[in-house]
């Protein structure tokens, strides 16, 4: 049974094996007093432990296991011993001289997204895209503008950008957003760069590093691909398996950047929509008072705007973080806290537009009427003309009858107004005509729909023996849109004469139908009233035509005389007279008289 030790390395807690303890600090130590001379000797040490800390926390599963010697062999074979490294000042003498010997174990890192905050003007986000993907940061930063002023995503995408791709802060997270190991040679090159950039021959001191450098980077990748040749021994299928694990990789990848274009394009959308729908009432912008009209339960638009931006804009949020998760391996979490806090947000979203949604449709519950009567100065054998006649203010739509539309009338009030105006006609035995004005309207109860019918604003006229109707209807917009309409109902005593004008012809049915007597197909003609049906007077009488296809046709002063192959018509002033090879016909003043040869 081994004694664990608790440890603190660069402000992460392990729990670890006494004996691997005692070998992780004969290795620190070791490193120590390796670096006793060397400029930036804390900065370097630091570094290391953070790194060593990273590797640590990669291979601990859960907060209670204990790092064994296994782990801090490994740890040891990534980072390489002091004594296989020779990287000292004399680098960063005027002359380049011999570089260092790479680790037994150091092999090139994957590079990882990191934000470059060192050679930044903003975040540092195209500056660490340019180390990722291998490329000059200049052409980075034109693709922003691209984005910018092309198809407006970039301000987003870099904020989101910003936000979720880690800063590299420690030396090791700055070798490996370039890409190289992350070892004790690469940790302390990558300091003593820093102290020299602030000597006063920084440009002779960068080029001969640089030198130093692109020599040893040169000479390494000589190495691994000499390494590559010698070693490349591995069978078929492993060299299968890698090329099919390569086009999966490039597969998830598209799968990624298809991701993040289909949440940042759903993103822009929802903004785009709640700044224009959501402040309406707020900044009045033209054109959406409709959207206050339909809003008959009331509730208010920006409520609404910002539910629906949590409820459909919240899943699309995490479709685009998958997407980045796809790309970048390194991405840093947003953590359980605004997962679970998103989550919460989406749910009460939702279940709030689940009332509101109920709200809007519990207006439509009930349809209520209110109808006016008026006695018609027709009577028996009289002639009642009927017109509806529009306004100037209120344009008639006669193929959307049903659609309301905001208007000003004559005394400059804003109004609703709807062309659904419906007119029935009925026969009766009475001996006066009558009229009846039957205003509808929905409402989420009795009271409220019956309320609405009666603030329908709806007139008409009777000049003699002319009935003036309007086409049109009104309501104030406080009643909101509430399937308001007119029925005109026209009850006519029998043997009564109607003259439906034209412009009545929307507002009759296409067809007669349980009572109503009278289709637009009347209209403009005079109709005497029976007994649930009527009588046109001025209809005309039905013609037909005859058609014959023959090419033996005459006719003249004494008749019409038709011949083909085999028949033989002759209609003269004596009769009609028909023969065929089997058949004789004979009609004229004596009768019929047909003969058939059997």
């Amino acid at each position: 049974m081994n004694k664990t030790v608790n440890i603190n390395l660069a402000g992460i807690f392990f729990h670890i094996d006494e004996d691997a303890y005692l070998k992780l600090q004969r290795y620190l130590e070791a490193i120590k007093r390796s670096f006793t001379d060397s400029q930036g000797r804390s900065e370097i040490i630091a570094d290391i432990e953070a790194r060593i800390a990273e590797l640590f926390s990669e291979r601990v599963q859960n907060d209670k296991q204990v790092i064994r010697i296994k782990e801090v062999d490994e740890v040891i074979s990534i980072m390489g011993q002091p004594e296989d490294y020779l990287v000292d000042d004399e680098i960063f003498e005027d002359e380049p001289k011999t570089s260092y010997r790479s680790s037994k174990s150091s092999s090139s890192s994957s590079r990882k997204l990191f934000r470059d905050t060192d050679n930044s003007y903003i975040g540092g986000v195209s500056s660490g895209l340019g180390h990722y993907f291998g490329i000059d940061t200049i052409w980075i930063r034109l693709a922003w503008i691209l984005l910018i002023f092309g198809a407006g995503t970039g301000i987003l995408l870099y904020i989101l950008l910003w936000v979720l791709v880690p800063e590299a802060k420690t030396t090791a997270e700055k070798l490996m957003m370039t890409g190289e190991p992350v070892n004790i040679s690469n940790i302390e090159k990558k300091i003593k760069d820093g102290f020299d950039t602030v000597t006063e021959t920084v440009t002779d001191v960068a080029k001969n590093v640089s030198d130093s450098v692109s020599n040893a980077a040169k000479s390494v990748d000589v190495k691994k691909t000499s390494n590559s040749i010698k070693s490349s021994s591995r069978t078929f299928f492993d060299t299968l398996g890698d090329v099919i694990m390569f086009f999966f990789k490039v597969f998830a990848k598209f799968i990624g950047v298809i991701l993040i274009i289909t949440g940042a394009a759903a993103l822009i959308g929802l903004i785009i929509s709640l700044f224009s729908l959501g402040v309406a009432d707020i900044i009045h912008i033209p054109g959406l008072d409709m959207v206050e009209l339909v809003n008959a339960g009331e509730t208010p638009i920006w409520l609404v705007s910002l539910l629906t931006f949590f409820a459909v804009g919240i899943p699309f949020f995490f479709i685009f973080y998958l997407g980045l998760k796809i790309l970048i391996n390194n991405l840093k979490s947003i953590g359980n806290v605004a997962k679970f806090t998103l989550l919460g947000l989406w749910l009460v979203s939702i279940i709030a537009l689940v009332i509101v949604g109920v709200r809007q449709a519990s207006e439509h519950a009930f349809e209520e009427s209110y109808t006016e009567k008026t006695e018609l100065p027709i009577t028996v054998n009289d002639t009642l003309n009927i017109k509806m006649v529009n306004s100037d203010n209120f344009n008639s739509d006669r193929y959307h009858r049903n659609r309301f539309k905001l208007a000003y009338n004559e005394n400059g009030d804003k109004v609703l107004y709807s062309s659904d105006i419906d007119i029935i006609v009925k026969s009766t035995t009475d001996s006066v005509a009558k009229m009846s004005i039957r205003k509808r309207a929905d409402g989420s109860n009795y009271e409220k729909a019956i309320e609405r019918a009666k603030n329908i604003d709806y007139n008409f006229e009777i000049i003699g023996n002319t009935l003036v109707l309007n086409s049109y209807l009104t309501t104030s917009p406080e009643n909101k849109f509430s399937d308001q309409k007119v029925d005109i109902l026209l009850y006519l005593p029998e043997n009564s004469i109607a003259y439906f004008n034209n412009s009545t012809e929307n507002s009759l049915h296409y067809r007669t139908y349980d009572g109503n007597i009278v289709s637009r197909d009347d209209t403009n003609h005079y109709l005497k009233i029976l007994y649930d049906n009527v009588e046109c007077l001025d209809c005309p009488e039905e013609d037909f035509d005859v058609r014959v296809d023959t090419p033996n046709l005459k006719i003249n002063d004494n008749g019409i005389e038709i011949k083909s192959d085999d028949t033989h018509i002759k209609i003269d002033e004596n009769g009609i007279k028909a023969e065929s090879d089997d058949v004789e016909v004979n009609i004229n003043s004596d009768g019929v008289e047909i003969e058939s040869e059997e």
